[in-house]
Formats: C-alpha cells, sequence, structure tokens
C-alpha cells in the first residue's frame, strides 16, 4: 500500500491522562483518525474525542486495552502528588499498569510525553538525549524509571521530554510578570521550553512518522531552539505587556540548556522556534479574551 494511503487510513489513538495536549492532538491528527482519551472524569473531553473512564494509578484498571486494541498509545501522566510517592504513584506504577492493561496487544508505537527534569545537570551546563540522567531527585528517578520500563517493554516505544509547557493565556508565568513580579538577573538561572502546540504537533508527527514506515528514536528532547534566562524571558514580557517589572523573585536552583538535536534531525518544524514567537502568539490569544 502507498505511504500515502496508508497515512489517510482510519487509524485508533489512546491516549492515557489526556487533558489539554491529547485534546491539542487530536485537531492535529488525520480526520479519520480515532481518538480515545482515558481520565478520571471524561466528562471534560470535547466531542469528537471518543472517552473512557479509568484511573490509570489503579491495579486493574486498564484491562479493557487489550480488547480495545489501540494503534498508538500516547501517555501524558502526572503525578498525584509533589512528593516522590505521588511521582512513583502517576509515572512509575501508571506505566506497569498501561503495559499490563495493553497484555499481548502490540501497537505500532507507544511514545510518552516525558520531562527534562531526568538531567543530572543543574549547572547551566548543555544537555541532549544522552546526557547523564538525575540520581539524587526521587522524582525524578520515578520518571525515568517509568521511561526504562517503557523502553524495556518490547513495544515499539518513544520518550519525549519536554521543558517547561506553556500557551495557557492566562497561565501562571503570563499572570505573574503582569503584575510586576519578575526573576532577578542574578544568579544566572537558564529555562527551557515549548509551547503545547508544539508539544501536540510533534506527537502528530510521530505518528504519522511511524504510520508511513518511519522508525523512532528512543528519546527526543521536546524543546524550542532557544534556551534563555529566565530573566530575559520575563523582561521581555513585561515589555511586551507594558508593565513596569520588579525584579524581587530569586531564581530556581539549579538549571540547564537543552539541546533538541534529534527533534531537529526528524523533520518536524517547530511553529514557535523561540520564547518570543510563542508568547507573542499567547500574547495575542491573551489579549483577544480580555
Amino acid at each position: 500500500m502507498p505511504a500515502s494511503e496508508r497515512s489517510s487510513s482510519a487509524r485508533s489513538v489512546l491516549v492515557l491522562g489526556c487533558g489539554d495536549l491529547g485534546i491539542r492532538l487530536a485537531a492535529q491528527l488525520p480526520a479519520t483518525w480515532r481518538l480515545t482519551g482515558v481520565r478520571r472524569d471524561p466528562t471534560a473531553l470535547p466531542p469528537g474525542i471518543q472517552a473512557l473512564a479509568a484511573d490509570y494509578t489503579q491495579s486493574g484498571s486498564l484491562q479493557s486495552l487489550a480488547d480495545l486494541a489501540p494503534d498508538y498509545v500516547v501517555t501524558t501522566l502526572k503525578p498525584t502528588g509533589r512528593d516522590a510517592a505521588g511521582y512513583e504513584t502517576g509515572f512509575t506504577r501508571a506505566t506497569e499498569n498501561l503495559l499490563a492493561g495493553l497484555g499481548g496487544h502490540r501497537p505500532r508505537a507507544v511514545l510518552m510525553v516525558s520531562s527534562t527534569r531526568v538531567y543530572a545537570e543543574h549547572d547551566g551546563g548543555w544537555v541532549d538525549e544522552n546526557s547523564p540522567l538525575a540520581t539524587g531527585d526521587p522524582a525524578a528517578r520515578a520518571i525515568i524509571d517509568a521511561e526504562a520500563e517503557l523502553l524495556a517493554s518490547g513495544h515499539n516505544a518513544s520518550v519525549i521530554r519536554c521543558g517547561g509547557i506553556y500557551g495557557e493565556p492566562q497561565g501562571r508565568l503570563l499572570s505573574r510578570v503582569a503584575g510586576g513580579d519578575v526573576t532577578a538577573a542574578e544568579p544566572l538561572r537558564y529555562s527551557n521550553r515549548i509551547h503545547r502546540d508544539d508539544v501536540a504537533g510533534l506527537l502528530a508527527f510521530l505518528l504519522r512518522q511511524v504510520e508511513e514506515g518511519g522508525e523512532l528514536a528512543p528519546v527526543y528532547l521536546g524543546v524550542d531552539n532557544c534556551p534563555a534566562p529566565q530573566h530575559v524571558v520575563e523582561a521581555w514580557l513585561a515589555q511586551q505587556l507594558g508593565v513596569p517589572a520588579t525584579a524581587t523573585r530569586a531564581p530556581a536552583t539549579g538549571h540547564k540548556r537543552c539541546h533538541n538535536q534529534v527533534l531537529s534531525a526528524s523533520g518536524y518544524l517547530l511553529r514557535y522556534p523561540d520564547y518570543r514567537s510563542g508568547y507573542a502568539a499567547v500574547l495575542a490569544a491573551r489579549e483577544q479574551a480580555c
């Protein structure tokens, strides 16, 4: 079958923990594809997404997945709490439950949305997909364990380690900066980010790539092309918002600069390659909502 016919044929995608990213992914998939969203309360899902109520943190909660036999699976997991136990439940246990629920079914691909928190670097150095992982952060360790479990499962799997996902016009950062509260310049701390539409776009791109016979890399760094000091990003936002800013907030401890070399080599073109283009779109949406 020609690739063009394969890519337009009906496929099923299951999103575990389907929230904003899953909804945005649905909008970027071919019209003939069907998306099922799994979440505790599926009533918030829009029309067009098939809803499945399940708590992915509970053992045995995903036993129906083998019968559903999705062509593709995407996980967008969250911790159940901010402590190590919350991360272990939300990531490690959830991944175990997913694999148990799939049983002998082998989707064409399983994608996991992960986090750049897994990297050991905390002094502002560059990291890529192969950089050392954290050992002293129990929460990061839980995410790392979930990644390892999936990648060793025998499934055609890939992990997308995202930086700070942004795009909400009323998000916490914009609201804080709009109030004139910005991060101090010293000590210097770099930040990495990716617009939520690019996360969804990358996921859709990778699914289509597999559909057309392409191979997945085991790990992608889901960040834009421009790691930047946090105070520079916030000063620019304050300028765009037209508000006076007072740099009183201490920078977060630990930082890194992420290089998205595998993403760039994949052929996916970022819609928002830097914070200026991405936040310009967010600010425009914020203005329209006012």
